[in-house]
């Protein structure tokens, strides 16, 4: 029915614009509401890793997706960095929400030494250690022509040796291996994407190779093995006593995880452990969830990359010896506390390094 006729003789149709008005506004908050229910049920986490091409950023998209889908609550986004290092500091002075954390940056973080050093009146806020994801391993590659002429790393003395990215954990532990048995060479820093060319070319005599997980290799170090022919050189017999005499563990990798032929059936690596950490801006519960998540999931995620073989064979294990390589240097969440109480892996030793007590 036409409105009222003003006096113009035009209807009038003010009620009917204000009430289609107001319906537009209630529907619009509506919508907006439900937009800011969803926005608030899925918290945010940045989570810092490694670079595109490393094995940790592979490592932690293969994570990322299975969590996004599993835990809803929460909205995972990946930045890639240009190393490890700068997750942890970024997470330390309030950049990133997770980091991808290893011992050895843990330990030179707390003693304001190495990589860290001078970075502890920078910190506005302690990491903590929430998930171990695997271990990393490792070692050192050469020429194939030149195999023969070396017996064991000390023969590297005072040569050219890209030792990994200057930030990189991988370097610091392969450095602190080195250092371990006085081998005194010259560190050449060479991009990720020339390290082939550079030993073929003899800018280098070695190059970092590693795996994850004993079983991955990262995409970089497959992609330099495939280029050009490299052959593993690994610690000698002598070499090997006196890293375990310093308290370095060495492990035994298959050479056929390396995807190309390195002239022995296994190679000599040195290990330490790498994770993906919150602090303890996510809560207890939140992270004790996360674990079992991880867990249930870990064949799926084993799958995605071979690096996560180790949760897969023992979730639980891997978790004990993240803490104990590293609970000197890190406090442990308290979610990754109940997750190893509650399997019966849990070192009361530790009950004073349990972040929040």
């Amino acid at each position: 029915m036409p409105g009222a006729l003003t006096p113009g003789g035009n209807a009038v149709r003010r009620p009917f614009i204000t009430a289609f008005t107001g319906l537009a506004l209630v529907l619009g908050i509506g919508l907006g509401g439900v937009q800011e229910a969803r926005s608030e049920q899925a918290q945010e986490l940045r989570w810092a890793t490694s670079a595109v091409g490393s094995a940790g950023h592979r490592a932690k998209v293969a994570l990322m997706a299975m969590l996004n889908r599993e835990m809803p609550d929460y909205s995972i986004t990946v930045l890639p960095t240009p190393g490890a290092l700068a997750t942890v500091r970024g997470y330390a002075v309030g950049q990133f929400d997770g980091y991808y954390g290893a011992d050895i940056a843990f330990g030179e973080l707390a003693a304001n030494e190495g990589r860290f050093r001078g970075f502890r009146d920078q910190v506005q806020r302690e990491p903590v250690q929430s998930f171990w994801a695997y271990t990393m391993e490792v070692g050192l590659g050469v020429r194939t022509a030149d195999r023969d002429r070396f017996g064991g790393w000390g023969d590297l003395e005072d040569r050219p040796v890209f030792t990994g990215p200057a930030p990189w954990d991988v370097r610091a532990t392969l450095e602190r291996a080195m250092n371990a048995l006085d081998v005194g060479h010259r560190y050449v820093e060479v991009d990720l994407g020339l390290v082939a060319s550079s030993l073929s070319g003899g800018a280098i005599d070695a190059f970092v190779i590693y795996s994850t997980g004993e079983a991955s290799p990262a995409p970089w170090v497959i992609e330099a093995l495939l280029s050009t022919d490299v052959a593993a050189l690994n610690p000698s017999d002598d070499e090997i006593a006196r890293l375990e005499a310093a308290g370095l563990e060495v492990v035994r990798v298959d050479a056929e995880a390396f995807q190309a032929d390195l002239g022995v059936d296994e190679v000599v690596l040195a290990p330490f452990f790498y994770g993906f950490h919150v602090g303890l801006e996510v809560p207890e519960d939140d992270v004790y969830r996360m674990l079992t998540v991880i867990e249930a999931h870990a064949d799926e995620l084993a799958r995605s990359d071979a690096a996560f073989r180790q949760i897969r064979d023992d979730m639980v294990e891997i978790q004990r010896r993240g803490v104990a390589a590293s609970v000197d240097s890190v406090r442990v969440h308290p979610g990754l506390a109940r997750y190893l109480r509650e399997h019966d892996a849990w070192n009361e030793d530790w009950d004073d390094r349990i972040a929040g007590s």
